[in-house]
């Protein structure tokens, strides 16, 4: 069966995702984690020395300009990562639920040059993370922070980051069993919410840093 984007969004509804072994795979592979990480909308977290960038704003931080730049960013080797799942199979699929309105990126740019970004999917009330990536130092970190503002502010209920890692973890991070996520999904799922991709004023930046952790 061939893969299509609305295919996708019932996996996503279900709780699955799909990913390919390497960037040279043409299969792709259906993921069910017995963990799940999420990143609880109320409980950001935000190191100090990243809280004063933000408040800078060194970066120029747009959504939903450049989405199929900002998913081959993230399908790009890096120095810490030599090789990513993001096919291009996948690089189709995402392009196309993006122009369908259901995957939007938030990217950072330094004037007109990307430095980093993230992108995702929304259904409902629940946005799962797919991606993120830095060519200028924290600038994943910063479309980070913008992305929890923007699901706040857009009264989402659930942001999926599929796993989690060490870098997730100081943003607060948490893994809950899957039969835990699938009941948070069902209900962030039948919710409406619809993402905000406009222009975030400094006041507003301020408010809503005010309302995180800051970690050190």
């Amino acid at each position: 069966m061939q893969l299509t984007p609305d295919l996708l969004l019932r996996a996503y509804a279900i709780g699955i995702f799909p990913m390919a072994e390497s960037r040279l795979d043409p299969e792709l592979h259906w993921i069910d984690p017995d963990m799940r990480g999420i990143l609880p909308l109320d409980r950001l977290h935000v190191p100090r020395k990243l809280r004063a960038k933000l408040r800078r704003g060194i970066f120029q931080v747009r959504c939903n300009t450049a989405f199929h730049d900002v998913i081959q960013g993230c399908a790009a080797p890096a120095e810490n990562r030599p090789d990513t799942w993001i096919n291009p199979v996948i690089e189709r699929l995402y392009s196309e639920l993006h122009e369908m309105g259901f995957a939007h990126s938030v990217e950072c740019w330094d004037g007109d040059s990307l430095v980093g970004g993230l992108y995702g999917v929304s259904l409902g009330g629940a946005f799962f993370g797919e991606s993120m990536f830095s060519r200028a130092t924290d600038a994943s970190k910063v479309a980070l922070v913008h992305l929890v503002l923007r699901l706040r502010r857009s009264r989402f209920q659930l942001l999926d980051t599929q796993f989690n890692t060490p870098h997730l973890s100081r943003f607060g991070v948490v893994e809950i069993p899957r039969d835990d996520y699938r009941k948070l999904l069902t209900q962030a799922v039948s919710t409406k919410a619809e993402f905000y991709s406009g222009l975030i004023s400094p006041s507003e930046l301020d408010s809503f840093l005010q309302s995180t952790t800051q970690t050190s």
